[in-house]
């Protein structure tokens, strides 16, 4: 169907028709090629920042241990009630002397420190610039309406 249906007009037609059954290969893996690329991209942009000073770096590393500290605590308090019971029984009789509403306190400021970086990321996510290339497949360049959309945005 070389020249003759170069010549009649139908060769684009039958494959257009045929990419709606079977997806184009190569437009397949360029647009592939374009979300890793974007993909790639934005995982940089979040770890690109610039360094602070010795002050902002150790303020940076306090606020990275309180999580850590926690669960590496837990997973501790479990491994000292195997390995020595009966201390472990004297200490939770200690904390169980605590009254109810110091309880009620760490629980707050905890809730409130965990809750507060997470609103501050949530914040920061919101404000991120479009980072990376926009992904289009290939095959949806040419489509008017596609383009229409992203000239509105």
């Amino acid at each position: 169907m070389g020249m003759i249906g170069d010549l009649l007009g139908i060769g684009k037609a039958v494959r257009d028709v045929a990419e709606v059954f079977v997806p184009n290969k190569t437009a397949t893996v360029e647009f592939e090629h374009l979300e890793h690329k974007a993909s790639v991209a934005q995982f940089g942009a979040e770890f690109a920042r610039a360094r602070g000073g010795f002050f902002n770096n150790c303020v940076d590393g306090l606020n990275r241990l309180p999580r850590p500290v926690f669960a590496l605590g837990t997973v501790g308090l479990f491994i000292f009630a195997m390995w020595n019971p009966v201390a472990f029984s004297r200490r939770m009789v200690g904390l169980d002397a605590v009254p109810r509403e110091l309880w009620w306190l760490l629980g707050a400021v905890v809730s409130f420190y965990f809750g507060a970086r997470e609103l501050h990321h949530v914040r920061n996510r919101a404000r991120k610039p479009d980072v990376g290339p926009r992904i289009v497949a290939p095959d949806q360049a040419e489509n008017a309406a596609v383009r229409a959309w992203h000239e509105a945005r």
